[in-house]
């Protein structure tokens, strides 16, 4: 059983860890999406969602390069191509899900100023953000083999190449 407990120690330990990294690249992309989200808001007459918009698409760009080389530089990087393609699809339903919150406040409740319009990108951020860190861990940034098996398939690999070949001889 305590085999079994460090185990589980262990890969909890490796949750918090990639949780950790995950909040800090999504913090600072927090902090990008919100500062371009403003400075649009407050400098150009582009209406509040779609600058919004454009917003989720910088902080997109910014996550993935924070995303791969940071949180998950450990991670299989055979498939790049699928990777940025499952990437984008996923940060697609999560701008989505993002701006339809702040759109059905704005729009549908009429909550157009300064402060509301933050709070319901906020809320939709964070609503977004655990779609996200799903799908990104589930489906594109995948895990390499537990090092555990690696070892274990390597001395097992190891033995079979130790035994000495039995050939039969006429």
């Amino acid at each position: 059983m305590s085999e079994r407990g460090g185990v589980l120690r262990g890969q909890l330990k490796q949750l918090l860890r990639e949780v950790a990294k995950f909040g800090a690249v999504g913090g600072a992309g927090l902090l990008v999406n919100l500062v371009v989200f403003n400075l649009l808001r407050h400098t150009t007459e582009i209406p509040v969602v779609r600058a919004s918009i454009l917003a989720t698409v910088v902080a997109i760009a910014f996550n993935y390069v924070g995303f791969r080389y940071f949180t998950y530089r450990d991670r299989d990087k055979s498939r790049r191509t699928k990777e940025l393609t499952l990437f984008l699809l996923f940060s697609v339903v999560g701008l989505v899900i993002e701006n339809g919150i702040l759109y059905a406040a704005t729009y549908g409740f009429g909550w157009d100023s300064q402060l509301q319009s933050n709070i319901f990108k906020f809320l939709g951020i964070g609503i977004a953000t655990l779609f996200r860190f799903w799908s990104y861990r589930t489906w594109v940034f995948r895990a390499l083999p537990a090092r555990e098996a690696v070892h274990a398939a390597e001395s097992f690999l190891g033995q079979r190449q130790a035994e000495p070949d039995k050939v039969l001889r006429s």
